[in-house]
């Protein structure tokens, strides 16, 4: 497969297209209430099949966006080093790398400290005390990595138990790491249990939460691309509202302008919600 096949600002704009529209796409009034106020607020679901998606969303959020088995994808993004934390396995990593090399703003402040708080918060663990697995009569004081829990329970929203053995690998560890060794038939059976622990309920309650974190990274952004959209915007033709968006330097690729120039649209219409706190009644558990 060719290498490099996107320049850097190419790549920038791919990024930065790919996590806005995933933001965009979970942060939205289809899936939530309508807010009624921005400060110490609360934001609750459409219904549970919205919630159940958006776990779903948000799970592939935290993923790689790479081949399987180390193949090169089409984009050429670069896989994280030895070592790294476990949100660099996410998108956030791209959005480091932007932020440590900025190429369509001049200054990524804005995207870093949003995407600092997301990570840690990401990475810190949750703690569920007394958490009773009926389908196995197990209680264990569970303590498990925010990002993991997510994750498990984005990939036990969209599959069916057949094809979850990975992620029963995974709460077997977990369950050992907190003292209660079972073996993979009980594994099986407590897939349920761990879905309504942690999602249900944990997940639930931190929604609002995420969605804050994740709308303050979209508008972090929003104000990072904002002099690009004003250098590259321009109002065109005799129709009034008819504009077009001029390329930077060394964006040739046509999927990658396609992508820009969508990009660009998103800065016309900005974020769907507006910027907004929570409770810190929703952040104190968990």
């Amino acid at each position: 497969m060719q290498k490099n096949r996107f320049t850097d600002v190419e790549a920038e704009s791919i990024v930065l297209f790919a996590v806005w529209d995933m933001i965009a796409n979970m942060v939205n009034y289809e899936f939530f209430c309508k807010l009624h106020k921005t400060s110490d607020t609360n934001l609750l679901f459409s219904t549970a099949t919205h919630a159940r998606l958006f776990n779903v969303l948000l799970g592939d959020f935290l993923s790689q966006p790479r081949e399987k088995g180390g193949k090169e994808g089409y984009f050429n993004l670069k896989a994280p080093g030895k070592n790294a934390r476990a949100t660099d396995y996410t998108y956030l990593f791209y959005l480091r790398n932007i932020c440590a090399k900025p190429l369509l703003g001049r200054n990524a402040d804005a995207i870093q400290k949003p995407l600092d708080e997301l990570a840690r918060w990401l990475e810190e663990e949750c703690v569920a005390e007394k958490t009773w697995f009926p389908s196995i009569e197990v209680e264990a004081d569970v303590r498990v990595a925010r990002i993991r829990y997510i994750k498990i329970c984005g990939d036990i929203a969209k599959h069916n138990f057949s094809r979850l053995e990975s992620n029963v690998s995974k709460i077997i560890s977990i369950l050992k790491d907190s003292g209660v060794t079972i073996d993979v038939s009980a594994g099986f059976k407590a897939l349920p249990d761990f879905f309504d622990r942690f999602h249900t309920d944990i997940f639930i309650y931190h929604s609002s939460h995420i969605a804050q974190l994740l709308n303050d990274l979209l508008w972090g952004i929003y104000s990072y691309l904002r002099p690009e959209f004003q250098r590259s915007y321009e109002l065109v033709g005799p129709i009034d509202g008819m504009y077009r968006f001029n390329y930077p330097e060394n964006c040739n690729h046509p999927l990658a302008r396609t992508m820009y120039w969508e990009l660009m649209n998103y800065m016309r219409r900005k974020p769907y919600l507006p910027i907004f706190t929570i409770s810190e009644s929703m952040k104190a558990c968990y």
